[in-house]
């Protein structure tokens, strides 16, 4: 289904021989034709599954090329906006389920086993997903289970939150200088470390605040005053109404956010091996309070810290705008473990799994990609993501006609369409389709797709395939 797609976004790979590269592209253009289907279901046919588990069993294959092949190809989307965010965090992938899998470590859970991924994907100021810039794997040492370490006093060099750091280094050296990185991560990017790391001039961070820090009295006085304290003392720029999503812990509602901002000097730890040598460092400081919450619901509070200057009540706002696209790699983990079924694959050991996390990356991308490109640029062809007879049999099954039109739909009625495949009804009150639905839609068209180019293949001119008038009533 995405046999061309595939081709080009892999043209950078080298993998030391062709039929590799080849094989890469054909795991990938069928994986994202059933991102939620099993390897031998999306493969087709039992040849084309054994070429994939082979490939992935491959010393010859590396992990680090294949991520490589699509970073390359992010950075030539990345080149055509003048600022891009770079967004981090941490998932895991639990295995505690395959007991014989090699080369797990222990997760969260000292009772459970699996890896660790860190990943940081890009996006553009408008929170269209761009791709993968770097990721890490690795399985905790089983044997550090149960010890205590003193954390105040290990370098973190020594620790496993280098990982931000890493990333961070990692992304600024493939960034174009003439574009402004912002990388955005959550409160466990709240390291002394992190924020003091040596950054060049187009690189910027926007995290949210985890320690309340000792920072530099306001005032002009020696005495020390901490951070919630500081930004407390500073009045209200403005007024923001945020509508809050359903989910869990809460219902869907609207809330008014304060907004406060200021800038502080904050003082390095105590505890930090070598807070002798360190100095303060300059940040923005930006509190957005819910005012008047309900009382049976918890206040949003986002307290963030900034290296982007602010100089009005919008910057205000265009920084928790940004903040919020920190969202798009939940949605991200949330398809590689629950669309692609990565903790499902049946691989022996953690340098397989890595191969196939580095290949379901590019997958799961794609799928985000498509439904973020369908909300900012509706107006686009449905042939950007489709084949003819993709788009023919799609728009034929869901007007319950044999005959298509003459043009491919626009993109956004596209993807309405195949999430409607997925279950998506599409009432007023609905909103946009998700990804669940998506994948699932994908996948029946896929088998859709399939059977109407084989019958329209083999019928006359004059005669157009009628069995889509049997399957919408299905849909």
């Amino acid at each position: 289904m995405t046999a061309e797609w595939a081709v080009a976004e892999l043209q950078f790979a080298c993998l030391g021989d062709r039929r590799r590269q080849k094989r890469l592209v054909r795991i990938v253009s069928d994986l994202a034709s059933q991102p939620h289907a099993t390897m031998p279901q999306a493969s087709g046919d039992w040849a084309a599954t054994q070429g994939a588990y082979d490939f992935w069993s491959s010393p010859r294959v590396s992990s680090d090329a294949i991520r490589q092949a699509h970073q390359r190809s992010t950075i030539e989307r990345i080149k055509v906006h003048p600022m891009v965010l770079a967004i981090q965090d941490t998932t895991e992938l639990n295995f505690t389920h395959h007991p014989s899998k090699k080369g797990m470590g222990h997760l969260d859970s000292a009772t459970s086993r699996g890896l660790k991924v860190h990943s940081v994907f890009c996006s553009s100021a408008n929170g269209v997903p761009l791709g993968v810039l770097h990721q890490q794997v690795w399985a905790r040492d089983p044997a550090t289970i149960g010890k205590k370490h003193s954390r105040n006093q290990t370098e973190t060099k020594d620790k496993e939150s280098q990982r931000w750091l890493t990333a961070l280094d990692a992304t600024q050296k493939v960034m174009p200088e003439s574009i402004t990185v912002l990388t955005v991560a959550d409160r466990e990017a709240d390291i002394y470390d992190f924020l003091a790391t040596e950054r060049p001039e187009n690189s910027q961070l926007l995290i949210r605040a985890y320690h309340n820090r000792q920072v530099k009295n306001s005032d002009g006085t020696k005495e020390v005053e901490r951070l919630q304290g500081a930004i407390a003392k500073v009045p209200i720029a403005g007024q923001l109404d945020l509508e809050l999503r359903a989910n869990p812990q809460r219902e869907a509602r609207k809330a008014t956010l304060n907004l406060q901002a200021t800038t502080v000097e904050i003082l390095p730890p105590q505890s930090h091996p070598h807070h002798q040598n360190l100095q303060p460092l300059t940040v923005q400081v930006i509190l957005a309070s819910e005012n008047n919450p309900p009382t049976t619901e918890k206040p949003v509070s986002w307290l963030l810290l900034t290296t982007l200057p602010i100089n009005g009540f919008s910057d205000l706002v265009q920084c928790l705008r940004w903040y919020s696209y920190r969202w798009l790699i939940e949605r991200y983990h949330y398809v590689l473990k629950s669309g692609c079924g990565l903790e499902q694959l049946q691989l022996e050991t953690a340098e397989r799994i890595e191969r196939a996390i580095s290949t379901y990356t590019i997958v799961a991308w794609r799928l985000l990609w498509m439904i973020y490109e369908s909300r900012h640029h509706p107006e686009l062809g449905g042939d950007t993501i489709l084949e003819t007879h993709e788009w023919q049999a799609l728009y034929c099954t869901i007007h319950g006609t044999p005959i298509p039109s003459e043009s491919p739909p626009t993109l956004s009625n596209c993807i309405r369409w195949i999430a409607k495949l997925g279950g998506f009804l599409g009432r007023s009150c609905d909103g946009e389709p998700g990804v669940k639905t998506l994948w699932r839609g994908w996948q029946r068209l896929h088998d859709i797709a399939g059977t109407w180019k084989l019958v329209s293949t083999h019928s006359p001119p004059d005669v157009k395939p009628d069995f889509v008038k049997k399957d919408v009533s299905k849909a």
